[in-house]
């Protein structure tokens, strides 16, 4: 199921979660905590409820038997059986009932975990599913992120913003793209994995050509030629589907792209106006602009085959294969992110692609982990021989419904993210952070 923990990791897990669901909550007023109706965020304060009520359900309830925390919380947070548009017109608890609500529930899992301490072996049962709630409260809390930059509200105050360190600063500069050798490859996560998610599993064989894929992701330099080039308005550029979107968009640019009247661009950033930064990834693009960007450029987006292979392993035989073994990160098996990724949003933003050297992978691709998610060319299917976890609605209700993305933003904990995390978004959202790197087109000769 997954490696054991000990029970003071799960504790701090739950403890330093919570903590970031405040930093983004307690700054925002009531009218902030609700918000319009838009189809791609949620209510601020619907969320935070629903986070707490998965909590309960998943834990105390289905595991242990426990009664309902909250009696009606399956008729206001169950995010399976409310649609979307209802979330505003419940009768939510306020904030500080709703604090109070998780504040409970997080105390409810600790006690049960007995004596909190580092040599305290959480069971396998307790060291997954209290992982994969706290990952669960994880992804809320990026995608309260999402929602604070699409409604405009101000960058929030995080204890984990912090200067850049010396060894993040370095620019080495690169350029161009890396020959990764075809061979079979063990896509997906193995039983001895720490932790994996359902859509994970089993790591199986599959073949690979040989591919060359860019070193670093796609600038906002790079696309803006891309625009100025009347990229979005050339049908030849764009699938069926994503000309359509196009259309209905209305898009010329990145969501987030405001021209200055200068013939300069200034990029939205929560609630200020900043100037684009050439130098760094293009964000906020949907599958449809970087499928475009590509036929453009003559290049195309890696299946995530390709990007797993790029990430997790090194060069053998001089290059000429991969090896078998995988890596968990880019760098490495250690989980020390500092100063090799751009994660837990201690920048809450993107910076430049050229910075984090020493989270470069064997092949000498920079940045496939954190900054930003990046498109794949792949549709987000089972693995062979799939079957869900006990959250069955995380990953089996949208197969063949969603494109595939790797390698996690700044927003994204690094508690949670490695080489092999599958993210999936339907191809017109705008709103996550998210780019991509390309790859040359496939040579047969």
């Amino acid at each position: 199921m997954t490696k054991c923990v000990s029970t003071q990791c799960l504790a701090d897990f739950l403890e330093d979660a919570n903590c970031r669901t405040r930093e983004l909550l307690l700054d925002l007023d009531d009218n902030q905590l609700m918000g319009p109706k838009l189809p791609i965020v949620n209510p601020i304060l619907w969320e935070v409820g629903h986070v707490a009520w998965f909590y309960d359900q998943f834990i105390l309830r289905m595991l242990y038997r426990k009664e309902p925390t909250l009696k009606d919380g399956d008729k206001l947070y169950d995010s399976i059986d409310i649609e979307h548009y209802d979330r505003w017109d419940l009768p939510l608890l306020s904030t500080p009932d709703v604090l109070d609500y998780i504040d409970t529930i997080r105390q409810k899992l600790i006690d049960r975990l007995g004596p909190i301490s580092g040599s305290n072996m959480a069971s396998e049962q307790d060291s997954f599913i209290y992982q994969f709630a706290v990952f669960h409260e994880d992804m809320h809390t990026e995608a309260y992120l999402h929602s604070r930059k699409t409604l405009e509200y101000p960058s929030p105050n995080l204890h984990t913003s912090k200067p850049l360190i010396n060894s993040e600063l370095q620019n080495e500069k690169l350029r161009g793209d890396v020959e990764i050798p075809g061979g079979t490859f063990l896509l997906g996560s193995q039983p001895d994995s720490p932790f994996f998610f359902d859509n994970e599993k089993w790591a199986h064989n599959v073949p690979s050509y040989p591919f060359k894929m860019a070193r670093l992701p796609v600038t906002n330099k790079d696309f803006s030629e891309f625009v100025a080039d009347n990229g979005y308005n050339r049908r030849d550029l764009w699938h069926d589907l994503g000309w359509n979107w196009r259309n209905r968009a209305e898009a010329e640019h990145p969501t987030y792209w405001v021209a200055d009247g200068k013939n300069q661009w200034l990029e939205k950033s929560f609630d200020n106006h900043i100037e684009l930064v050439p130098n760094k990834p293009v964000s906020h693009v949907n599958w449809f602009e970087a499928s475009a960007y590509c036929n453009w450029a003559n290049r195309r987006l890696p299946t995530e085959l390709e990007w797993e292979i790029a990430a997790t392993s090194e060069p053998t035989d001089g290059g000429e294969k991969f090896s078998i073994s995988k890596r968990q990160f880019p760098w490495g098996d250690t989980t020390n992110t500092i100063g090799k990724s751009n994660l837990d949003a201690r920048t809450t933003d993107t910076v430049d692609v050229n910075m984090y050297s020493a989270g470069d992978s064997p092949w000498g691709l920079r940045q496939m982990i954190g900054n930003i998610w990046e498109w794949t060319a792949s549709n987000f299917e089972p693995y062979p021989g799939f079957r869900p976890d006990s959250y069955k609605e995380y990953s089996q209700p949208v197969f063949g419904t969603r494109k595939v993305l790797r390698g996690g933003s700044w927003a994204t904990r690094s508690r949670m993210i490695k080489n092999t995390f599958r993210n999936f978004y339907t191809p017109e959202r705008r709103d996550v952070i998210a780019g991509f790197r390309t790859c040359a087109p496939f040579d047969w000769t």
